[in-house]
């Protein structure tokens, strides 16, 4: 018979099944010999190193970016700054109390100097530190409001936008508080600087 079990006898005989030419997985994929399997399972055991190396490098990585942040924000880059000194009012605000001298900047120093003559055994030093530790929180309060009263009429000059005026008032109590060397971003204005430009402006406006 020339055909046995549907088959012509001259019909080429099926290849046999290699990894090349195998039959294929759901994925379209030939199936993986032994060999291959074994070469899976040995990366499979070596991956915990280099899960670690990765992790090493990772934190190699945030080191680094946290450092250019550092550098950014000291240098005053609006793209390192945090949300809260971001924007030209906020700017404005840095400039204006950092062009100023202010005496609450010293309020941490005086409040250690009575801290510590607070221990004196003498009632009339006691006496003469806290007369005198009134009368300089006097004078942070006056010379503050000052502040507050002068800033809030430029701002509302420069930024009459109600959303830039948000929130400046408390920016820059928050900032004169803090001692001028660490404040952060950085002063970028001299003391005098800014108040010499506002009033140079004023007078071209005025003329």
């Amino acid at each position: 018979m020339h055909i046995m079990f549907g088959q012509k006898k001259n019909s080429p005989p099926a290849a046999p099944e290699t990894p090349e030419n195998g039959p294929l997985t759901g994925k379209g994929r030939p199936t993986p010999s032994r060999k291959e399997a074994e070469a899976a399972r040995k990366a499979n055991v070596r991956a915990p190193r280099g899960t670690k190396e990765g992790k090493k490098a990772a934190r190699e990585a945030d080191r680094q970016a946290r450092a250019r942040q550092r550098a950014g924000m000291l240098a005053g880059d609006p793209k390192f700054l945090p949300a809260r000194d971001q924007g030209p009012a906020r700017a404005y605000v840095r400039d204006f109390v950092d062009g100023r001298y202010t005496v609450a900047e010293y309020f941490i120093f005086m409040a250690l100097v009575v801290l510590v003559l607070g221990f004196v055994p003498n009632t009339s030093v006691q006496q003469f530190v806290s007369l005198a530790f009134f009368m300089v929180a006097a004078l942070i309060v006056i010379d503050t409001v000052i502040l507050t009263v002068q800033l809030r009429m430029r701002i509302k000059k420069e930024f009459p936008d109600k959303a830039d005026q948000r929130g400046t008032t408390l920016y820059a109590l928050m900032r004169v508080l803090q001692y001028r060397r660490l404040r952060m971003p950085k002063p970028r204005v001299t003391r005098g600087v800014r108040s010499k430009k506002a009033k140079k402006k004023e007078m071209e406006q005025q003329s």
